[in-house]
């Protein structure tokens, strides 16, 4: 992903809890030099110092077969805004899109038994609590024949690109009015990338 310095997110919490909030991502691979991509809920965590990710295909996806011993990309990536010319000080200027993404690349690994059994759970404490305690009671013969139906797997993350698009490169009056224009904006998504811009700023890294 191409990140200019300042772009460039270099605190690996934040890039983990940006990719926990945002967790539905696209997970990317290659087969026969053509790029194919499943979007999926993700599970993020760190253990003895790296990262790893976790999810699940549909058995039927083939995709399922092509992230064996290949390197993967999962891109995680969400809230985002248009910023409209009308913000900058100098009427010569152009449009341009604020966003944050997270790249990471690894190797993957299929889940099997009792390790798929467990993905399953840590996914539901994850996205929803309430919902384990009728996972427990359901039939193991129904658990089972669902869980035939997936392939379960994780990436350790060797390669971590983050990127938070959120004017660095604009004057404090600029990066003030596009923060005030899109914290009343309808979208989520605009509301949020001011947050960002806010949080930047308070933080004294913008």
């Amino acid at each position: 992903m191409y990140i200019p310095s300042f772009n460039k997110i270099e605190d690996i919490q934040e890039a983990i809890r940006f990719m926990q909030r945002y967790s539905f991502a696209t997970i990317v691979s290659v087969k026969d030099g053509f790029p194919v991509a499943t979007h999926l809920p993700f599970l993020v965590k760190q253990k003895n110092n790296k990262i790893i990710i976790s999810s699940h295909f549909a058995k039927a996806n083939p995709q399922s077969a092509d992230i064996i011993n290949s390197t993967t990309l999962v891109i995680f990536t969400e809230p985002h805004a248009y910023i409209s010319p009308k913000n900058y000080e100098k009427e010569q200027n152009v449009p341009t899109w604020n966003y944050l993404a997270v790249h990471t690349y690894g190797k993957c690994t299929i889940l099997e038994g009792d390790d798929k059994a467990m993905l399953l759970k840590e996914m539901i404490q994850n996205y929803e609590p309430g919902y384990l305690k009728q996972w427990d009671g359901l039939p193991d013969e129904y658990k089972q024949r669902m869980m035939r139906g997936i392939v379960a797997f994780e990436m350790v993350v060797n390669d971590l690109q983050a990127k938070a698009k959120l004017s660095q490169n604009r004057t404090e009056t600029e990066r003030e009015n596009i923060i005030n224009n899109l914290s009343h904006a309808e979208s989520t998504a605009e509301r949020e990338i001011a947050e960002y811009m806010s949080a930047l700023k308070k933080s004294g890294n913008d």
